[in-house]
Formats: C-alpha cells, sequence, structure tokens
C-alpha cells in the first residue's frame, strides 16, 4: 500500500496510562530511538505520587512527555501533538493540554464501563463513543485484544501477556514515525536474556505493533523528524541524576580522590545511588545507612579520612542532615551534600517538581553557618555543575550544597561527551609533615584564601582534635571565648565569600547586556526562561536571560549587571526565594513570577508575564 510520508520540524508526544501499563518504559525506549536518530530532544517524566495508587484511577495516571525536534529546543514542550491513553483515566487527565486537532491513540479496551466509573465519568458517558472528541483525530486501538492474539500461541497466563501492551504501542509509534526498532529489540534482548519467554513475547508484541501500521488502511500517512543541527560530538541521552552521577564519578577520577556516597533512598534522589552503585570499578563506595544523618554522618567521617565525601536527598532529608552539616562546616572540611528538590513542605508532593529548598540552603542550619550553593539548569548541565561543586568544596575546605530538582532529575536530553583534556584540573593537597615555623600542627592556620590544611588521620606528628565545639583559631582547642566565636564566624563566612574571586563573571545567556527586562533564573527554569525570552526577542522585544549556576556566593560583578535594566523578573517554582535574596543583597525591587503546583512553568504563561514589564 501505498503511504505519504510528512516532515515535521516538531513534535510533543504524551504516554500515559497506569502505573503498571509500562508507560515510562515506552517513553525511555522512544526517547533513547529519537536521540540515534540525532533529533534534538527534551523529556518530562510524571509519576504518580502514591506507589499503589488504585489501577484506573486520576491518581494513578502515569504519563512520560518527549518532545523532538529539527532545531534546537529547550522544554518539553506545552502542549501535545499526540496523546497515548491506556485507558479513560488517561485521557480525562491529559485532555486538557492537547493541541486542538491533536492525535488520540486510545486502547479501546481502557475505555470499558469500569474504567469509565473509575475515571470519575457520568453514567453512560463515553469520550471515545459519543462526540465530545471531535476536535481531535483519534485513533482507537483494542491494544489488549491484539496483543493476546499476537501471543496465542505463548503459554503463559493473561496477565502476563497484558504486561506487553505498552510494546504494541511503541511499536506502532515506531512506524508512525518511521523508525527503525532495532534499538528497542537490542535493549530487550540485554534485558531479558534470561527469560526467553518473555523476550521473545514482549518481540513478537513490538513486531505486532509495528505490522497493525502497515498493514491497516486507516492510516495513510507517516511522519519523519529530520536531524537536528548540532555541534559535532558523541552525544548520548541522558537524565539529571545519571549525569551527576557520572560528574561525581569524573570529579573522583580527576582529582585522584576515592569517593564515597553515605546516603538514605528518597525520591526523587534515589538513582543517583543506584547509578555510582554501578562503578565500583572506579573506586566508588556506596553505602546505604539506616537514616539520613547517619547517612551524611559517615560521609564526613570518609571526608575527614580524606576520601571525597558526598550526601545525597531531598527537602525532608535535607531537614535531618543540618546539624551534621553545621559540623562539617566547622570542621572545615570537603563535602557535598546534594539536594534534589521536590514538592513540601513535610512529604509533600513526593514526586512532582519545585525549587523551594534555596532559602533551607542559605539558611536552613543553627547559628551562622554559611554553605556555596550551586545550582543545575538541565539534566546534561548536572555533569558539569557537580563537578565544579567538588572542585569547589575540595580546594576550598568547605562543605558544598548542590541543588537538583525532579523536572532536571528524571527529564532528560542530548548530552555530549566531554573529553578528558576538557575537565579543568582539581588540584588536591594533604599535608604530610610540618611546616619550617611550626613546632606543633595547628590545623586552623589558613592560607591566603584562608583554606585550612588538609590532614589524613594518622599522619604521623599532625593528629589533631575535631568536634562540634566551637575551636579556637588557629590551634582548633575547644574555646568558650566570645572574642574568638565572633572572630571564627566571620572567618567562615569570609572564606565562603572568596570563593567569589575563584567562579566566572555572571554573564548575559540570551540578549543584549542591557535594556527593559532581564529574565533572572535558576535551576531548572533555564529552558522555559531561554525559550521565551528568544521568542520575544524574535519579535523585536528589549529582554535578555540571565542565568546563576553560583548562588552562594554570587558572581562579584552580578549586581552591576542587574542594574543594566529597568526591570528585573525572577521566575521560580516556589513562593520567591532567590528574589528574596536578590531584593536583600543588591536593593533592586525586582519582580517576582511564582508558580507552585508541582509542574514547570509553561513557555505561554511566562511570555505573558515577560509582557506585562516591557
Amino acid at each position: 500500500m501505498v503511504r505519504n510520508q510528512e516532515v515535521l520540524q516538531d513534535v510533543v508526544i504524551k504516554f500515559a496510562g497506569d502505573s503498571g501499563d509500562g508507560m515510562q518504559l515506552t517513553g525511555t525506549q522512544f526517547t533513547n530511538n529519537t536521540a540515534l536518530l540525532g533529533n534534538d530532544l527534551s523529556t518530562f517524566p510524571d509519576f504518580p505520587a502514591e506507589i499503589r495508587a488504585p489501577l484506573g484511577t486520576l491518581p494513578g495516571v502515569s504519563g512520560y512527555q518527549l518532545r523532538f525536534s529539527s532545531d534546537a529546543i529547550y522544554t518539553p514542550g506545552d502542549n501535545y501533538d499526540v496523546l497515548v491513553a491506556m485507558n479513560a483515566a488517561a485521557l480525562k487527565a491529559n485532555l486538557a493540554t492537547l493541541k486542538k486537532g491533536g492525535k488520540i491513540i486510545v486502547n479501546t479496551d481502557g475505555f470499558d464501563a469500569k474504567n469509565l466509573r473509575l475515571a470519575n465519568y457520568p453514567d453512560g458517558e463515553n469520550p471515545i463513543a459519543d462526540d465530545s472528541l471531535q476536535n481531535y483525530e483519534v485513533i482507537k486501538m483494542d491494544v489488549t485484544k491484539m496483543t493476546r492474539e499476537a501471543l496465542k500461541e505463548f503459554t503463559m497466563g493473561t496477565k502476563e501477556k497484558d504486561r506487553a501492551k505498552n510494546m504494541f504501542v511503541l511499536g506502532f509509534l515506531y512506524w508512525m514515525y518511521d523508525r527503525d526498532m532495532e534499538s528497542s529489540v537490542n535493549f530487550l534482548k540485554e534485558k531479558f536474556e534470561k527469560r526467553p519467554e518473555i523476550l521473545d513475547s514482549n518481540i513478537k508484541v513490538l513486531q505486532a505493533g509495528y505490522n497493525y501500521g502497515e498493514t491497516t488502511e486507516a492510516f495513510t500517512t507517516t511522519y519523519k523528524v529530520e536531524k537536528a543541527r548540532m555541534e559535532p560530538g558523541t552525544y548520548r541521552s541522558i537524565m539529571g541524576n545519571q549525569a551527576l552521577a557520572l560528574g561525581l564519578v569524573a570529579a573522583s577520577q580527576k582529582s585522584g580522590l576515592p569517593m564515597f556516597l553515605g546516603t538514605y533512598p528518597i525520591t526523587p534522589a534515589s538513582d543517583i545511588l543506584h547509578e555510582l552503585s554501578r562503578h565500583k570499578n572506579f573506586g566508588i563506595r556506596t553505602y546505604q545507612a539506616e537514616d539520613e544523618i547517619a547517612a551524611i554522618s559517615a560521609a564526613i567521617g570518609a571526608s575527614y579520612g580524606g576520601s571525597l565525601g558526598v550526601t545525597t536527598t531531598s527537602g525532608p532529608g535535607m531537614a535531618l542532615k543540618t546539624e551534621a552539616m553545621g559540623l562539617a562546616v566547622m570542621l572545615e572540611i570537603p563535602l557535598l551534600i546534594i539536594d534534589v528538590q521536590r514538592g513540601g513542605p513535610s512529604t509533600g508532593l513526593p514526586t512532582k517538581t519545585e525549587q523551594s529548598d534555596l532559602l533551607q540552603a542559605y539558611y536552613g542550619r543553627n547559628g551562622e553557618c554559611p554553605m556555596p550553593v550551586i545550582a543545575a539548569a538541565s539534566p546534561a548541565d548536572c555533569f558539569d555543575a557537580v563537578y565544579e561543586a567538588v572542585k569547589i568544596s575540595v580546594q576550598h575546605m568547605v562543605p558544598v550544597i548542590f541543588l537538583s530538582d525532579g523536572y532536571i532529575a528524571n527529564g532528560a536530553e542530548p548530552w555530549k561527551f566531554p573529553t578528558e583534556e576538557a575537565l579543568h584540573p582539581i588540584h588536591v593537597k594533604f599535608k604530610t609533615e610540618l611546616g619550617h615555623h611550626e613546632d606543633k600542627f595547628q590545623p586552623y592556620i589558613r592560607d591566603e584564601n584562608l583554606v585550612r590544611p588538609w590532614v589524613v588521620p594518622g599522619t604521623k606528628g599532625l593528629e589533631h582534635r575535631i568536634g562540634g565545639i566551637e575551636k579556637q583559631n588557629i590551634t582548633g582547642n575547644i574555646s568558650y571565648d566570645p572574642a574568638n566565636h565572633q572572630q571564627m564566624v566571620k572567618i567562615r563566612q569570609e572564606k565562603v565569600d572568596k570563593i567569589a574571586e575563584f567562579i566566572p563573571e555572571q554573564k548575559i545567556d540570551t540578549g543584549k547586556p542591557e535594556g527593559d527586562v532581564l529574565v533572572l533564573g535558576w535551576g531548572s527554569t533555564y529552558g522555559v526562561i531561554k525559550s521565551a525570552v528568544l521568542e520575544l526577542q524574535a519579535r523585536g522585544k528589549s529582554v535578555s536571560h540571565a542565568h546563576l549556576r553560583h548562588l552562594r556566593p554570587f558572581p562579584k560583578n552580578l549586581g552591576e549587571l542587574l542594574r543594566r535594566f529597568k526591570t528585573v523578573l525572577i521566575p521560580e517554582i516556589n513562593n520567591g526565594q532567590l528574589i528574596k535574596i536578590i531584593r536583600d543583597q543588591y536593593l533592586i525591587d525586582a519582580k517576582g513570577y511564582h508558580k507552585i503546583m508541582g509542574v514547570p512553568i509553561t513557555k505561554q504563561e511566562l511570555i505573558e508575564e515577560i509582557e506585562n514589564y516591557l
């Protein structure tokens, strides 16, 4: 049968179904296939908050959004072109975000009376049987029935056969977008090599989905998105937590320090532990402690012992780690505290994204307890940003807080492999003997940058006391002297402030260095700000974008840069946190745009907000 092929520039697909429908796996496989084709891409997985939400209900809907393009893109898109809905709840939860005229691929088996009732549709109402979807192109497929038919010769039970439904949908989409299935076949072979029946059944259903598109006369058009024009190099699709883990491995190798991860599982940070545990061949030691306090305390012990100590968590775990973070500040040793933020307070929205731990990172400890704060801007940026965080921590003998969030952690984008030569060296110097004018080791004697020496315990002649009680300047002895305490507080603050001399000056990411509006961002708002600002610039508007990686201390030219604009607008996925710090430090009447819904800011809503100040 002769079919037309339409070349598209940009496509947004949302996969949605029950947690057990395998939508995350389907989305991930399509994403990896997309990366191999050379499209630019951005993803947004959307997990249900409940581990075992009732099947067929709205709280149980699991989603995966993928945008791929032949142009450079920075967000997963505001609205979908295609919605894959495995049941009625998936359709209901996502229909409002589908573009008018968009495609809906529905599994008709998920729209029986039971599923409609669970999705809270009124009795007698069925969206795929009435005219309520007339503004969309609806592709109806009884995926369940066709999956079972494809596996009729297999001896496995019906429940096991139905688990392959997602492969049918994936195969159909590979046909629809003119894709080769080899990447997914190889994935299945690797995953199920010891379970041949499951391997064969998944490949059979994947092929059946592809053949369905090929042989059914209802579909007359396939679609293709050409390769994106990207900087030459070797790329892979990478999620934020993966990039972060690889950045830690690279920093360990370049510094020559063995890395120790002391952690306690918590959403959405747990995947960092899972990824790092695969890299024991690089001398990475991972330790799952009994709680958050034990986890950071073990990491502090590792750093004191001459290793690169790291601990990972999310907001609730940060709250538990605070006393030990103060101990690390008092000891003045390297330590990396990674906070993958989520909706709060308390347990909050464990699977949803938020940027609401910035003030906690700044001030959330007892006493005067300053620590550098660094934030990643995107999944791929996690590699470079965490590498830089390690460098600062080790070379300035200071614990550093690294901020990511659920959107960055679980999202994916193309990442260009760095060369070893491109990674800045991380210089580590252990003190191994007394200095020329030193009769006795002085653990708090400092260099010109106020950095104290790092000594591995057991080094002959360099024994010294540690602990959380205030230290006497230079000697490190316990001191309750008021003047000494004030002096040590000032020194610890000045040491953090001096880091500004070693970080790059703030640059404008997009636009001119002065004008009407500067959109100042941090963290995961990077993509949406860049997209919105580029569109407004194309309309001739005077708007620029600057994005902060270094949140404490700020780059030393930041105040001067901010004053070149009539208005500074700060969008955040919180109730206004960076804006408080900017107003405090620079006395600028910055404006805020705050969204606290557990989902990212959209491009269109940000454009409308920026236009209020133009």
